[in-house]
């Protein structure tokens, strides 16, 4: 098998919850722990951290598996989900796993698969810890899935854990209150490790400390300890940030080659990590830190957070798909300057309509399409949705044709923004 009929087996073979949603999602761990088992627990042959949370998990891991590169540090990173290609999911020092790599661990493991029957994000995992184990990584920057306790990725013990935030996600898999979905992030605190929390939350500090208690762990939050009032881009197109701490010398003309307002809470996040980190004798240098933060999309190919894809008209594209992370997205939109605005939207189906477009201005001319999932959501179903709430506009079968409406329609002066879903954003990259 090449590469591609390799991945056709797997898209094929194994239960995908990106394409089809509740019936590939496993909540229990024995599959997880049946091939560390058989792997021969790969995962206790390097250092990690553990990175959960509603929305930021994927900035706050690529932002930190930077700066411990910059460090000189052989650095694991597995996220999900793709955008373009699987190997994205897992790299060490930025490189994606090579295709060879795949297809060997698919081929000599191709019995095990079949007899274990494990979800594509199971089979995923055990082959991102197997990479790390077999590349001599020093350390790897491990994101969960979903939730936490019952992740596939909670069989590791970290040096630390991260918790970035709680918000309303998944809740018909992980709990229908901010309380239910913080007990389920929590189950990633393990006995002695320490957690960073990113963000305070009336409904959810309790949950992590009394969780902390009961394991003996350090508990730090990040927003006690680090603020920033603002940030501005720079002619370079870098984002810079005074980062003020409550004791002890702050983070000045810190630059990063992330866009997005939200990137700040982000930043905050990883800076509580480096300093915890360093409390643990890891060393990183001011210089190094500085330095991968200003390089984290060529370090880590990290793509779709506020990502800028033209300037005549502005486009722009944004993965974030919760109630919490439209919301930030939402702000940015208002805060930049158009003329009009286009949206080429589309959704999943098993998204709480009813919680996320109310947030979409209704100013707008709206483009909407279907991602090309299973999961995707009809899109003149959408359409007729979002109508409730005064958003207007045609609806698209495919995300590209939306796309190529807008653009016809825009003028230079215009923003087109391009979101809703991750593999809406996915196909446009």
């Amino acid at each position: 098998m090449n590469y591609n009929e390799v991945l056709e087996y797997l898209y094929n073979r194994l239960p995908m919850f990106q394409r089809q949603g509740k019936i590939a999602y496993n909540a229990k761990l024995d599959n997880s722990l049946a091939m560390d088992e058989y792997f021969g627990h790969p995962h206790k042959n390097f250092r990690s951290v553990h990175i959960a949370g509603t929305n930021g998990k994927g900035s706050v891991a690529h932002i930190l598996a930077s700066v411990l590169q910059e460090a000189g540090f052989r650095t694991g990173l597995y996220t999900s989900p793709h955008l373009k290609d699987f190997r994205e999911r897992i790299r060490v020092n930025g490189m994606p796993v090579p295709e060879r790599n795949v297809i060997d661990f698919v081929k000599q493991n191709k019995e095990l698969l079949e007899k274990t029957e494990p979800s594509f994000f199971e089979m995923s995992v055990a082959m991102a810890l197997n990479h790390f184990s077999d590349e001599g990584v020093d350390i790897a920057i491990i994101e969960t899935g979903m939730g936490g306790r019952l992740d596939s990725t909670n069989i590791i013990t970290p040096l630390l854990s991260v918790i970035t935030n709680i918000g309303t996600d998944h809740s018909i898999y992980l709990g229908d209150s901010l309380e239910k979905i913080a007990q389920e992030k929590a189950g990633i605190i393990k006995p002695g490790i320490p957690v960073v929390v990113g963000e305070t939350g009336k409904e959810t500090d309790h949950v992590f400390i009394e969780k902390a208690q009961k394991t003996g762990s350090e508990i730090i939050f990040a927003d006690h300890n680090l603020s920033s009032e603002y940030s501005f881009m720079s002619l370079d197109g870098l984002q810079v940030m005074n980062i003020e701490k409550k004791r002890g010398e702050g983070y000045h003309e810190l630059k990063i080659d992330l866009a997005g307002l939200y990137q700040r809470r982000n930043v905050i996040t990883a800076l509580q990590v480096v300093e915890k980190l360093n409390k643990m004798k890891f060393g990183i240098s001011r210089k190094s830190l500085y330095n991968g933060m200003r390089l984290v999309r060529k370090n880590t190919g990290f793509r779709g957070r506020w990502e800028v894809l033209d300037n005549d008209p502005l486009i722009v594209c944004d993965t974030g798909h919760n109630r919490e992370g439209l919301l930030m997205v939402m702000e940015q939109i208002s805060q930049t300057p158009w003329k009009n605005l286009h949206m080429v939207i589309g959704m999943v189906n098993d998204k709480d309509l009813t919680n996320i477009l109310p947030l979409f201005p209704a100013e707008a001319n709206y483009y909407f399409c279907r991602p090309d999932i299973p999961r995707g959501l009809d899109s003149h179903i959408l359409k007729k949705e979002a109508a409730k709430y005064g958003l207007a506009g045609k609806s698209y079968g495919k995300v590209t044709d939306a796309l190529e409406a807008a653009t016809q329609q825009a003028d230079s002066r215009d923003m087109i923004f391009i979101g809703g879903s991750t593999f809406v954003v996915a196909e446009v990259l």
